[in-house]
């Protein structure tokens, strides 16, 4: 018998990853799930304010993108060192993951490399924490997202051409409704949507409304445990305003459907629930870790990419979708050759 972990693995073709977004995001193809017919529909995302009804509420998480990946070498060796902005505190004592060929030492500079080849900014390693990441300090007082303008990178998942970014990821992996910079990956259900189709979702008498989740670094991190209860969850921050917690018992309370865009909105809105369902105002760090046999309060549909195996992603979204329906909605989707992942197509079930 296949242990949990086991469960949630699948073979996937490696062309079907895709490397690039398609020209014009909205004509990316959406497999529409029905759960209560069990039907699986090929559609294009263009066509979502067909597929969905007049009175639905689309809930979008409006974080925005920072250039976290960082490029440099090290002082001593001139080797290659690669970094990745997670945080930084009121002392001006930045949180990173990093690696290089060779031992990091406290005290070792860094010379971070610009998008033109060039020395821009020293970085002193300081101490090294918990979970291979290290505190460092910046040899400049500016702000730090200020920094990261100037010297990070797009921070794309190593299966997107091994994370080496170009000109137009700066647009292609950031949403077109983000606002709140914090994110570290981006909430890529949300990629598909452009002005023109949020336009459309709005004619059609579909509501819109946005939270802020900030995407950390773990999201994408592979589950390690055969128990899915012994795994070590993640925390993201995020907020849920009172003006949204107001709106969307008000759609569900006229018969509409409340419809999350991304996984990272759902965890979202499912912590900000009461037990009654209501959404709530929130705002805060949740480490909530969606499994089986949890059974959902606060969304009733739900937009989103195809995910990595064995990551609690795809836990999510089965355990949303019906374990055996899921299981054969990702098989016809890699029969029909979609696009996987970050930059491919997308899927609703509803």
């Amino acid at each position: 018998m296949a242990s949990e972990l086991e469960q949630y693995d699948y073979d996937l073709p490696r062309e079907l990853i895709a490397q690039w977004p398609v020209s014009q995001r909205s004509d990316s193809r959406l497999l529409v799930i029905d759960r209560d017919s069990q039907r699986i529909d090929h559609r294009h995302f263009r066509d979502l304010h067909e597929v969905l009804t007049a009175g639905d509420c689309l809930v979008l998480n409006d974080t925005k993108v920072i250039p976290a990946r960082l490029v440099g070498r090290r002082n001593a060796t001139g080797g290659r060192w690669q970094g990745l902005f997670m945080s930084a505190d009121e002392a001006g004592t930045w949180k990173i993951l990093c690696k290089t060929r060779g031992k990091l030492a406290s005290g070792d500079p860094i010379t971070l490399i610009d998008h033109d080849g060039r020395g821009a900014l020293q970085l002193t390693m300081l101490t090294q924490l918990d979970g291979g990441a290290w505190a460092v300090r910046p040899e400049s007082d500016d702000p730090p997202l200020d920094l990261l303008a100037r010297i990070g990178r797009v921070p794309l998942p190593p299966y997107i051409r091994g994370a080496e970014m170009v000109d137009s990821d700066l647009e292609n992996y950031q949403t077109v409704y983000a606002d709140q910079p914090g994110s570290i990956a981006a909430p890529t259900a949300g990629l598909h949507f452009t002005e023109s189709s949020l336009e459309r979702v709005a004619k059609a008498g579909i509501d819109q409304c946005r939270v802020t989740l900030h995407v950390g670094h773990d999201t994408f991190r592979p589950l390690s445990c055969e128990r899915l209860d012994d795994h070590p969850m993640h925390s993201e921050w995020g907020t849920v305003s009172a003006a949204v917690a107001t709106k969307l018992p008000q759609c569900r309370a006229a018969g509409g459907r409340i419809v999350a865009v991304g996984t990272t909105t759902t965890r979202l809105l499912e912590t900000a629930a009461s037990e009654t369902g209501k959404t709530e105002p929130w705002e805060g760090r949740t480490d909530l870790f969606i499994r089986p046999p949890y059974t959902f309060r606060a969304i009733d549909a739900l937009l989103t990419n195809f995910h990595l195996p064995r990551t609690t992603l795809l836990v999510l979204v089965r355990t949303f979708g019906g374990d055996k329906l899921m299981r054969r909605a990702y098989e016809e989707a890699i029969d029909e050759q979609y696009r996987f992942y970050s930059y491919g197509d997308a899927m609703l079930i509803l």
